[in-house]
């Protein structure tokens, strides 16, 4: 892809958002790129992809305003809901995705970051909507994502203000899981998808359609719907694997996906 990059690294793919000049941002083209890299996944192969942006500058530092400039309404929809798909595809994903932001994460960059399950962030990253100090509202999810992430009060004062938000805030109110200096900030984000990779894929992934679906629903729904994704990793090979290996006192055997 001419935007977006992959890399495969063991059980761990690598997507690169790459238009480093333009501090990556995204535009139609990149979230055609983009699409197109997740879609073709090998999630066989694959237990956790991490998320980046090229340079050291930008994770991505939104969408393309001069694109959007000249935008008519009807375009606007439908820059916005190509976005909002690319989005929720990531965050449907069956395998986690961590987003490693390495600088800006504004606009469509923040929105981006909220579509991945873990959020580890550089400590130069700033995060933010800026759009209604450009006339519009946040077109990508982040109406919605933000506010389940850190709340309604803190949501709506960074869209409504406009304003952005440093790595350590974001921290403290719960944005990113962790922040690290810019140099150490892959190495830690593969680290973390390593040790997920490392384990039962079946697991983790029924780990994540349970937060995820559960987060829809009304408590006991979600509690109802939790033993049967616990109940479908029994008789897996992993499951025997790991717990007679436990039982025995005994490192496990690698996990096999099945």
């Amino acid at each position: 892809m001419s935007f977006v990059k992959y890399e495969q690294k063991d059980f761990v793919g690598v997507v690169t958002i790459d238009r480093e000049k333009a501090l990556n941002a995204l535009n139609p083209e990149v979230l055609k790129d983009l699409e197109a890299v997740i879609d073709a996944v090998d999630l066989d192969k694959t237990r956790c992809l991490v998320l980046t942006g090229a340079g050291q500058k930008a994770f991505v530092a939104g969408a393309d305003i001069g694109a959007m400039s000249t935008m008519t309404p009807d375009e606007g929809r439908a820059f916005s809901a190509q976005g909002n798909a690319v989005f929720r595809k990531i965050e449907k994903l069956p395998i986690p995705v961590i987003a490693a932001v390495n600088g800006f994460a504004l606009g469509g960059g923040c929105e981006l970051s909220l579509s991945c399950d873990i959020r580890l962030a550089s400590e130069n990253a700033v995060f933010g909507q800026p759009e209604t100090g450009l006339g519009i509202t946040p077109g990508f999810g982040g109406t919605q994502r933000l506010a389940r992430t850190i709340g309604v009060g803190k949501a709506k004062e960074l869209i409504y203000a406009s304003r952005n938000m440093k790595a350590p805030e974001a921290l403290a109110c719960g944005l990113v899981n962790a922040v690290y200096p810019a140099e150490e900030l892959m190495d830690a984000a593969l680290k973390l998808a390593n040790r997920i990779a490392g384990n039962a894929p079946i697991a983790v992934r029924q780990s994540k359609k349970a937060v995820n679906m559960g987060l829809q629903m009304d408590i006991d729904t979600a509690v109802a719907l939790e033993p049967e994704l616990f109940a479908a990793c029994f008789g897996t090979q992993d499951q025997q694997n790991a717990m007679t290996a436990f039982c025995e006192k005994r490192k496990h055997d690698p996990f096999i996906n099945k």
